[in-house]
């Protein structure tokens, strides 16, 4: 009997592993042939053409570079070299020495598509219900599968009932009724394009060209190259989300909604050079150009010139994420040389942005160097962002400001350059009051972040974190603890008090999430994914 009961046991283990493996063999191998759509060769794009001469118009042109994932360390101006402190980013670097460098630049998210929203719009997206980044539907199945594998101490949460009825992928989007930033320049005699990443929906009038933008080149698929292409090395890590990524991903691209095609090279220097395009079209009237970079978000690629040049490095997934950062610069410094050949670099400005920190499913210690936390949580790691603004026939160059600045700032900044008052009410402040005169009193405000179970508050000097089905609470006073080392919860109550009445306020305030989340996923604090969880270790809960 005991024999039995052994080879029964047996039995059931082995045949759920096979049927584990199974499921994700059906779905690396069938994806590929379900969403594969038919993929031209390279279509070459029709950008919008300008005057011939220049019109009397002076108004500043605008160019908004939004990098993706890219953490706090991975400009070399903030820690003095990046990757393992040998990498410099001489072009972002030297963006910043011509204008000025915010310190303490905060994404409006952790994660990617609410950012997006409230750079867009200059508000809290949670004040329209963009709380959540969309998940496309087989996503949100193999996260299902790998919640009833998982055998570690942290588990995901899945809520069943919510994933069965959450509306269809491409209905998850920023409303179409939000005022986009673009929609206000359009609407001010101003060309606008969007190249890159969009994140904000498809359907239902949310696309870029429903949204303000007269062109729009959009990522159709997640791949910078071929897997195969002998100029591109890759790198990838032994999980079944990382085989099931590379399985769907394409290399794709398609213009102005029209068929999805190939782009002809590594697409970091594809989406640059037509950038440069843009740029070269409409040299002769006030354009707007919003570069939403894939760079550096994974699958990790780089092109074999830059993966060589980091040579010098120890671990090739170092390596790799460094090649992709050298293309990311190497971007930003073709813009410029681009804008000063046309001699329009002095009525330009530029934005360099990321839309949240660095990824730790790159399995990389110090992309947030020297803050704790990812992309994912609230911890500084997760929102603290390269953050630059150069203009530079009004801003002074050599600048630098440790005054807390917000991606919603982004907007009314914009709009004031332009010469535009806007009509509705915003979240954001102009800063340009704050980058000539340095008054630093008007910019004395709470600043939110909410994803779910997962919020934060920065207060004056100081910041709350808490998650909320764990009743984990953490308060630091940034004055004299920035890299939140020093939890205080317990001997400043009053501290956390005041400041979670102030929460209770601002949600109230908000609108109820456009659909919901559907898991709770642990994010360790000072481990990225894959390293083993031990006993004492921070973690959040974080709701998508």
């Amino acid at each position: 009997m005991y024999k039995k009961l052994s080879y029964l046991l047996v039995f059931i283990l082995v045949s759920g592993i096979l049927i584990w493996e199974y499921k994700v063999n059906i779905l690396v191998w069938t994806i590929p042939k379900i969403s594969n759509i038919s993929v031209q060769d390279n279509i070459p794009t029709t950008w919008s053409i300008g005057p011939e001469m220049p019109t009397e118009d002076d108004r500043p042109n605008i160019i908004l570079i939004l990098a993706d994932d890219m953490g706090y360390n991975d400009i070399s101006i903030h820690n003095g070299g990046a990757a393992d402190g040998t990498l410099k980013t001489k072009n972002i670097d030297a963006l910043a020495d011509s204008g000025i460098l915010f310190t303490r630049g905060y994404a409006a998210n952790a994660t990617c598509a609410p950012s997006r929203a409230s750079i867009m719009t200059g508000k809290y997206s949670t004040s329209f219900g963009y709380e959540f980044t969309p998940i496309p539907d087989l996503g949100r199945t193999v996260l299902g599968w790998l919640a009833e594998e998982d055998d570690s101490e942290l588990k995901q949460r899945i809520d069943r009932d919510v994933v069965s009825n959450m509306p269809a992928f491409m209905d998850q989007g920023m409303p179409g009724e939000q005022i986009t930033i673009a929609e206000i320049l359009r609407d001010a005699g101003y060309y606008t394009a969007h190249i890159g990443k969009w994140h904000l929906g498809h359907g239902q009038g949310m696309d870029p060209l429903s949204q303000g933008f007269q062109d729009s080149l959009g990522l159709d698929g997640p791949l910078y190259l071929p897997e195969d292409h002998p100029d591109v090395v890759n790198a990838k890590f032994d999980s079944s989300i990382d085989k099931m990524i590379w399985s769907i991903g394409q290399y794709s691209a398609t213009f102005n909604g029209g068929s999805v095609f190939a782009p002809d090279k590594y697409v970091t220097d594809y989406y640059t050079d037509e950038a440069l395009k843009v740029i070269e079209n409409n040299k002769n009237r006030p354009f707007f150009l919003y570069l939403s970079h894939w760079a550096i978000h994974n699958p990790l690629q780089a092109l074999r010139t830059d993966y060589e040049q980091m040579s010098h490095m120890h671990g090739h997934n170092l390596q790799v994420y460094s090649g992709m950062i050298n293309a990311l610069d190497r971007s930003v410094g073709k813009i410029v040389e681009k804008l000063k050949d046309l001699n329009i670099y002095g009525k330009t400005l530029i934005i360099f942005t990321s839309d949240n920190g660095g990824a730790n499913y790159i399995e990389l210690d110090d992309i947030n160097k020297p803050y704790r936390g990812w992309k994912i949580s609230f911890f500084e790691g997760g929102i603290r962002v390269p953050y630059i603004v150069s203009w530079p026939s009004e801003i002074s160059p050599g600048k630098k400001s440790d005054i807390a600045v917000h991606h919603f700032d982004i907007f009314p900044t914009i709009a004031k350059a332009a010469g535009i008052e806007s009509a509705h009410a915003l979240d954001g402040r102009d800063l340009l009051p704050l980058i000539n005169n340095d008054n630093s009193s008007e910019f004395n405000r709470t600043l939110f972040w909410r994803s779910g179970n997962h919020q934060s508050v920065l207060h004056e000097n100081w910041k709350f974190i808490v998650s909320k089905k764990e009743n984990f609470r953490w308060l630091f006073d940034t004055s004299v603890d920035p890299l939140e080392r020093n939890n205080l919860i317990k001997t400043h109550p009053e501290v956390a008090k005041h400041i979670e009445e102030l929460l209770v306020k601002f949600n109230s305030e908000q609108s109820d999430p456009l659909f919901p989340s559907s898991s709770d996923a642990p994010i360790m604090i000072d481990k990225y994914d894959g390293q083993e969880y031990e006993e004492g270790d921070e973690y959040i809960y974080w709701s998508n």
